[in-house]
């Protein structure tokens, strides 16, 4: 989530350093040092290296972290990139455009950036394209395209156990196959993650149970009907 300038401005013109912020703050200190550098400003604490051309280290690991290069890192601060080069050394720090958002960099698998939900974290590739998306969002996307898949098929199953009629609860029903020979793969988990088409053809081939019904079923203890309706 974005910080905003004005509270930004006003805790460094008061002398607070960005660890002091981040700490407050609940953030890391190089997102701190990141929104400010994205709204141009400046921690007091940058003043004591500046007669020597000095990049304070919140404020490089800042720059480091948004994707930056060296030269870029150097025209933003407005210095050469030999000095860069010192205070990356200096803070123990480096660029990494194999794990960063540069866009002249080769596509990995996954980079760093920020997500207005979830703050710093891994970005994945996803889609045959490449886009890039938050770790955290795709996958809570996925498991919300899991759920729905689910809704639907549940829905036309009958909507509740053909045994015992339970269906308080979604994730307490189950499919099972009439004949296990006939099984593509299970309609649950990972087997959701196919298209809703497959997912009609393989759910036809079963019976809607909750899970007290289906593991009675599979020891044998329980005559199943042949219909997806009661």
């Amino acid at each position: 989530m974005a910080m905003n300038r004005e509270t930004l401005a006003e805790m460094l013109a008061a002398g607070r350093s960005i660890e002091s912020i981040a700490r407050e703050t609940g953030k890391a200190p190089s997102t701190v040092g990141y929104w400010v550098n994205k709204h141009g400003l400046v921690s007091q604490h940058a003043a004591k290296h500046a007669t020597r051309g000095g990049i304070e280290r919140d404020q490089l690991q800042g720059l480091v972290e948004e994707g930056l290069s060296i030269r870029q890192i150097a025209d933003r601060c407005g210095v050469s990139p030999t000095t860069v080069r010192h205070w990356l050394r200096r803070h123990e720090l480096r660029t990494q455009p194999a794990r960063y958002s540069r866009r002249d960099a080769p596509k990995p698998e996954q980079l760093h950036r920020e997500c207005e939900r979830h703050g710093w974290g891994a970005f994945v590739r996803v889609g045959a394209v490449g886009h890039y998306r938050c770790a955290r969002c795709n996958s809570e996307g996925v498991s919300e395209r899991r759920r729905r898949l689910k809704e639907i098929l549940v829905a036309e199953a009958g909507g509740c156990c053909v045994v015992c009629g339970f269906d308080a609860y979604l994730g307490a029903l189950q499919f099972h196959h009439r004949d296990p020979s006939t099984k593509a793969f299970e309609v649950s988990g990972r087997g959701i993650t196919r298209s809703l088409q497959r997912l009609r053809l393989e759910a036809a081939k079963c019976v809607l149970l909750c899970a007290n019904c289906h593991a009675m079923a599979e020891a044998g203890m329980l005559d199943v009907p042949t219909q997806s309706h009661p």
